[in-house]
């Protein structure tokens, strides 16, 4: 019998890019691969891509010179350059890189084993389109594993914003909702592999609007709705959304869903509404904060997650202080902050940019307050019970560790527990220890 093939996915950046590693792993199982963790006992490699952050490609080309060696050992090997940045810089990583032998991008992965195949072949195949076929529906079927308790689910991709800093509408494409009964029988299918706890992705995903079962365009909260009736689906979360697209309806089902968990992650980039304007945002920092009112009071013990971007072009002291105010009232219990980086081919690039020494100690202090502000909630946790759960085995002995609703990492340990916990049970815990990112408890 031959062994199979296997193979190792190195993935960048965001939870989409997660998930589309696992879907192309799943793929790469009908051409006979399975996934291993190490690189040097692959047979073919793919790098997933995320094109957000500065100097993305550059990251790229260091990591390409890190496997050549490999290459060089064995001159079977493969690797393929998939995700946002091979969708905008395909041709020029193909002509810059011979050591690639295929670029795909990521609304045309569900085509990933044929360009395999023409690989082994001696093509360099490069698909960045964007079909008009649904991917989803197109991947190949490949081995259905068991699945760990948590899971992605993408529903929507693309983003319509443009905001003037973003690149996704450019690698991503425009909005595009997938229909709900494929969301649904994803879903189902999760469920039935062992999954309890499902965050839906999208660039927008507060943006969907999908054909729902009854021929009609379905919101996310109506969605929602739907999933919470699959039995033994305990858990739904979303991310990441637009404050633009938090519509009534979805509101209304953070105070009347209980499998909808009390966390939201819900950027706002700036506290400056010149900043918001000048960024394309299409809201203020008056209406977020008005909007957050709305979500606390129908679900008051709501957690609150944020993206922040210091040293927009224009940025000055004033308009800084202003996203430090804006986290100052939130309260956060958790954000991303990062200092404003030029994408090619986005309406900021072609704006001046600010002394680097003057991004960095502006992101310290915002990163200082936003730290503490985790570091506050997490010590409120300490005394009261929260139902986690459970997904692996800890590091110290006789340790399990899960998730709270609020998305905390919870450490549960002791010896002798009955019934013992096991990955998948959920079990209410009372939180003793508040660490540096993750909470301590005890079993009730």
């Amino acid at each position: 019998m031959t062994a199979p093939r296997k193979l190792f996915i190195k993935t960048y950046g965001c939870q989409m890019n997660v998930y589309d590693s696992e879907r192309m792993a799943e793929a790469m199982g009908a051409n006979g691969y399975v996934t291993t963790q190490v690189a040097e006992d692959a047979d073919m490699i793919l790098l997933n891509t995320c094109h957000i952050r500065e100097k993305a490609a550059e990251k790229v080309y260091s990591e390409l010179g890190r496997l050549k060696p490999l290459k060089d050992l064995n001159p079977d090997l493969k690797i393929g350059i998939a995700g946002c940045v091979a969708q905008a810089e395909g041709a020029e990583i193909m002509r810059r890189a011979p050591v690639v032998d295929l670029v795909v991008g990521p609304q045309t992965y569900h085509r990933l084993p044929a360009m395999e195949i023409a690989a082994r072949a001696g093509e360099r195949p490069v698909d960045t389109e964007f079909p008009t076929e649904d991917k989803f529906e197109h991947l190949p079927k490949g081995p259905r594993a068991a699945r760990g308790p948590s899971a992605f689910l993408t529903v929507q991709e693309g983003c319509d914003k443009f905001c003037a800093f973003c690149v996704v509408p450019y690698t991503r494409g425009t909005e595009v909702s997938r229909p709900a009964e494929r969301i649904l029988r994803e879903a189902r299918d999760l469920v039935a592999r062992g999954v309890r706890d499902i965050t839906l992705l999208g660039q927008n995903v507060n943006g969907y609007h999908g054909e729902g079962l009854d021929g009609r365009d379905w919101s996310l909260a109506r969605l929602v709705r739907e999933l919470a009736e699959i039995d033994d689906l305990q858990r739904i979360r979303y991310t990441t959304s637009h404050p633009n697209d938090m519509t009534d309806d979805l509101i209304a089902a953070h105070g009347e869903i209980g499998k909808l968990m009390p966390y939201l992650h819900l950027p706002v980039q700036s506290g400056s509404d010149k900043i918001l304007k000048a960024m394309n945002r299409k809201h203020t920092a008056g209406q977020y904060l008005e909007l957050l009112d709305r979500l606390r009071a129908v679900r008051p013990d709501l957690a609150i997650s944020g993206d922040f971007i210091v040293g927009f072009p224009g940025e000055d002291e004033v308009e800084f202080e202003a996203t430090m105010s804006l986290v100052r009232k939130v309260g956060y219990h958790s954000a991303f902050s990062f200092k404003y980086s030029a994408r090619p081919g986005t309406p900021a690039a072609e704006r001046p940019v600010l002394p680097d020494g003057l991004l960095t100690e502006r992101l310290h202090r915002l990163q200082a307050l936003i730290t503490a502000q985790q570091y506050a909630a997490q010590e409120a946790m300490v005394g009261r019970d929260v139902t986690v759960l459970f997904e692996k085995s800890g590091r110290m002995p006789g340790q399990m560790v899960g998730k709270s609703e609020f998305l905390h990492a919870v450490h549960v340990t002791g010896t002798g527990l009955e019934p013992a916990i096991e990955p998948g049970q959920m079990r209410r815990v009372r939180i003793t220890e508040s660490m540096t990112n993750s909470l301590t408890g005890v079993l009730l």
